[in-house]
């Protein structure tokens, strides 16, 4: 634990910050109320101070303290036999109060119960955040053989520690299977932690994933743990693998090697026990050939390969997903027949993403009113751009003609060979006037 130590007497402190260090903390000692003050900014699990100092006093370093972080614990020290000042120090958030000249064992205890407490607070707020992030998504609701495949894959590695590779197109699930695999195995009470590669500049995300030493750079002003610590016992989540430079290239295939590393700015070698599982849309094979990613670190990473289907695979899954995902935003009606026709047509390149977010905007132009297909807005392609005019217009009138033709006046065949929904297909024929005669649709 990362324990401060205060007080005005500097032999006191020393010795107690002595016997901390010797239990394996790691301990800055301070014999000034007014450093101490400045000192809590950086961040400590722990201050132990003195309750009587001068100018600033214990109740002083505990107010900064938890002005900084307020899951710092403070442990007041007092000489004084009254300790009703110390008493009152509970109100403004103390732990507990020791009674100097005391045994130092009981100190030992205190830190202790600290220790685990806190441990346990940091697993219940990553569980919550999981749980958070995983009501966000849809689960992976239906009853597809592609999907089924995904599920039996899950489960034959989610009980090894072997390092996964999703791969898949934008949107369909690929953070989802990992949790999966992560709530499923031997880790899943541990810290799920997720880092993506294209959220962060390229020269934020070694300090980032590595953390780095105060001082390693501008504005380094106290050392800051990265996310592979933080997933120390758990799982850490790489996703967007394919964005990483090839210097950090080099130094995630070393942590894959020897799950060793150096945080940046810093000299000691670090070792933790954390899964990994990372995640790209990118064809990695293809990036190896180019150059672009590194042989070594694309066999590391593929060793349990799992490929998640686009939505327009699973077509029969997308009605009984909708039906959850209303669900989940509040909407308890079933989908009209013409609304799950209508998001059946449809391809979903931005897959389960993007119908989340067609049926949220829905819910809400929908209002109190049942949802219709008037409801549903999905965007256009190139092929339906509106108000042509002249040559591009012609184009699409011959294009229209050809695949109803083709279809034998089928529109759903029509449209899905176009790659467009049937309601956008009877929008374009009436603009046309290609709307009349009878709707062949069997």
């Amino acid at each position: 634990m990362k324990i401060l130590v205060v007080d005005d007497e500097a032999r006191f402190a020393q010795l107690v910050g002595e016997e901390l260090k010797d239990a394996g903390h790691e301990v800055t000692v301070l014999s000034s109320g007014v450093e101490a003050v400045q000192a809590v900014k950086a961040g400590f699990d722990v201050v132990v101070t003195d309750l009587r100092m001068k100018p600033v006093d214990g109740i002083g370093v505990l107010e900064a303290a938890k002005a900084a972080s307020p899951s710092t614990e403070v442990v007041l020290i007092t000489g004084d036999k009254d300790v009703g000042p110390a008493i009152d120090a509970f109100h403004k958030g103390a732990y507990d109060y020791l009674i100097k000249g005391g045994d130092l064992r009981e100190l030992h205890v205190l830190i202790e119960r600290i220790g685990r407490e806190q441990a346990l607070e940091h697993e219940n707020r990553a569980l919550r955040r999981e749980l958070a992030d995983t009501g966000r998504m849809a689960e992976m609701v239906g009853t597809s053989a592609a999907l089924a495949r995904v599920r039996e894959l899950c489960a034959k590695v989610a009980s090894s520690d072997a390092t996964v590779l999703v791969l898949g197109e934008s949107g369909v699930g690929k953070e989802l299977v990992a949790r999966l695999i992560h709530r499923t195995g031997r880790r899943a009470g541990q810290p799920f932690v997720v880092m993506h590669a294209a959220a962060l500049p390229e020269n934020l995300l070694e300090s980032e994933l590595f953390g780095f030493e105060k001082g390693a750079f501008t504005g380094a002003t106290s050392r800051k743990p990265g996310r592979v610590e933080a997933a120390d016992s758990g799982t850490l989540f790489l996703d967007e693998i394919g964005e990483i430079s090839a210097a950090l290239q080099v130094k995630l295939l070393r942590f894959l090697q020897e799950r060793t590393f150096v945080r940046v700015g810093g000299n000691e070698t670090i070792r933790v026990d954390a899964r990994i599982i990372a995640a790209t849309n990118r064809n990695l094979e293809g990036e190896v050939k180019a150059g672009r990613f590194r042989e070594d670190l694309y066999y590391r990473l593929a060793v349990f390969p799992i490929t998640v289907p686009p939505l327009r695979e699973r077509r029969n899954d997308i009605a009984a997903l909708s039906r959850h995902i209303f669900a989940r935003l509040g909407y308890t009606r079933d989908p009209s027949a013409e609304v799950a026709r209508e998001l059946a047509d449809y391809d979903w390149p931005g897959n389960v993403r993007e119908l989340e977010n067609v049926l949220e905007r829905a819910l809400i132009l929908a209002g109190t009113e049942a949802i219709g297909p008037q409801h549903i807005q999905l965007p256009e392609p190139v092929l339906a751009r509106p108000g042509q005019t002249g040559a591009l217009a012609g184009m699409e009138r011959e294009m229209l003609e050809e695949a109803l033709r083709r279809a034998g006046g089928n529109k759903s065949k029509a449209a899905k060979s176009l790659g467009i929904t049937r309601r956008m297909l009877y929008t374009k024929l009436q603009r046309y006037g290609l709307a009349s005669g009878e709707d062949v649709d069997t």
